[in-house]
């Protein structure tokens, strides 16, 4: 049986992302509707930052010759660090069950969300693994970011998450889903783009319910 673990991180209660990252979980649930899932929203009820007994347990885990994530409470210390592993237990169980995770975010000042970011911070440990999980990600941004667009080089959306989820998780199979231009429905700058935009909406909304057909 197939797990789904479904995130949102825009802070916007409607935004395109959580669109998108919406209408990949329905499809992919009507496909597995004996699956697992499970959902957190990262901007509704905020993940906190890592302290310092996060960095304490992290220090532990390199100290051993190898450490399975599952096992990280075996590690605890201190009262601190206990309240550290309340927080990073439930998150890593969740991320663990799962064989799929969907990410819907945003792009905020070229890169993700701090919420995001602090979800990703509490999950990873050294020598971490999840080379056998597949990872979407539902992206929106204001601008256009693509291969070719003259802010291209600005995008640290995905270029930082295909990055980290390669190179701290092993993960190669990461496929990103992005809609462009949103900032065209509020900016009169960009209103003249508003058709590129929905078209680049209407693509990305086809793609992952698409993509979750075969996940």
């Amino acid at each position: 049986m197939s797990t789904l673990l479904h995130l949102d991180a825009s802070a916007r209660r409607q935004s395109i992302s959580r669109e998108l990252s919406a209408a990949f979980a329905d499809a992919w649930r009507a496909r597995h509707p004996e699956g697992g899932y499970h959902y957190r929203d990262l901007a509704a009820e905020p993940v906190p930052f890592i302290g310092a007994a996060w960095t304490e347990l992290c220090d532990a885990v390199l100290a051993r010759p190898s450490s399975e994530p599952e096992r990280l409470g075996e590690l605890v210390r201190t009262p601190e660090q206990a309240t550290a592993w309340k927080i990073i237990e439930p998150l890593l169980a969740e991320l663990l069950a799962a064989d799929v995770i969907l990410i819907g975010t945003p792009m905020y000042n070229y890169s993700i969300p701090a919420s995001l970011k602090a979800w990703l911070d509490q999950v990873t440990f050294p020598r971490m693994s999840l080379g056998h999980r597949r990872f979407v990600v539902a992206g929106a941004r204001g601008g256009a970011y693509s291969p070719g667009a003259p802010k291209a080089a600005y995008d640290y959306q995905e270029r930082f998450l295909r990055d980290f989820f390669a190179g701290h998780f092993g993960v190669s199979d990461t496929v990103f889903v992005h809609a462009e231009l949103a900032n065209s429905r509020q900016d009169p700058a960009l209103a003249h783009r508003r058709a590129e935009h929905d078209t680049s909406y209407a693509r990305a909304a086809a793609a992952v319910r698409a993509l979750a057909g075969e996940y």
